[in-house]
């Protein structure tokens, strides 16, 4: 089963550069677009890995982190 990798960014061309090339790597690709969606994803999809923006609209890319390290351990 691939690694899933969770990318929170508000840019789609980011975006959509990041899911194209880890897709074509063979990893499960999972996207965010704010700090909320972030956190509702992360708990629901429980990543491998998080790429994560710190300039988010709604909550921060650093609380987003401080949060979910408190609940578990991400790279």
């Amino acid at each position: 089963m691939p690694a899933k990798i969770l990318i929170v960014d508000d840019e789609p061309p980011i975006v959509d550069l990041l899911t194209y090339n880890l897709k074509q790597a063979n990893y499960q690709v999972v996207v965010a677009g704010d700090g909320e969606q972030a956190l509702a994803q992360a708990r629901r999809e429980r990543p491998d890995l998080i790429i994560l923006d710190l300039m988010l609209p709604e909550l921060d890319g650093l609380e987003v982190c401080r949060t979910l390290r408190r609940e578990r351990d991400v790279p």
